[in-house]
């Protein structure tokens, strides 16, 4: 058992007619875990066009998530509120545009997917960085951010009679660490 005959990938081999110790896939054979049936999950689109809706529902952990990751791989453009105001910028990197512009904030939900997945502009892609699901994840808290900026009195919760100081307390909580380093 010491010593079992084994064949180096690419290496010549008498054992297949060919001479070659490795074989070719069969075709159509997708690697386990990366079948992408759902086109408008993986692309942001149906078709050519992008999707509005997120593909599915937007909950805590939802948002919880997609905060997280928003602060991790967004912050150092976008700032914590969207503004594009972060660090990067303030040291001389060019200013993305503001999430609370009326075009950013009319768009379809897909383009903010799509450029995370392909990158847009000055942005590079994310899509090895940042999994399907966490993008979506983002998209649903650059929308809660992009309401939270633009909420009128009667969109606040009881209790609460300034629409600017809810969105102070909406971005203080934003930087409060995670508690993952």
């Amino acid at each position: 058992m010491h010593d079992q005959p084994r064949y180096r990938p690419l290496r010549e081999s008498h054992f297949f007619a060919n001479a070659s110790s490795a074989r070719p896939l069969v075709d159509g054979t997708i690697a386990r875990g990366t079948l992408q049936t759902d086109a408008a999950f993986f692309t942001g689109k149906n078709g050519a066009l992008f999707v509005n809706e997120l593909p599915f529902p937007v909950t805590e952990a939802v948002l919880n998530r997609g905060q997280e990751r928003f602060n991790i791989y967004c912050t150092p453009c976008h700032g914590q509120t969207g503004a594009g105001n972060g660090l990067v910028v303030q040291r001389g990197y060019p200013q993305p545009p503001s999430f609370h512009i009326d075009r950013l904030r009319n768009i379809e939900a897909g383009h903010f997917f799509d450029a995370m997945t392909n990158g847009f502009g000055r942005m590079p892609d994310y899509r090895t960085q940042i999994t399907p699901r966490d993008r979506w994840n983002i998209v649903a808290y650059i929308r809660a951010l992009q309401l939270a900026g633009h909420a009128t009195k009667g969109d606040l919760p009881d209790g609460v009679t300034d629409p600017a100081e809810a969105q102070k307390k909406a971005a203080e909580a934003t930087a409060k660490p995670s508690g993952h380093q």
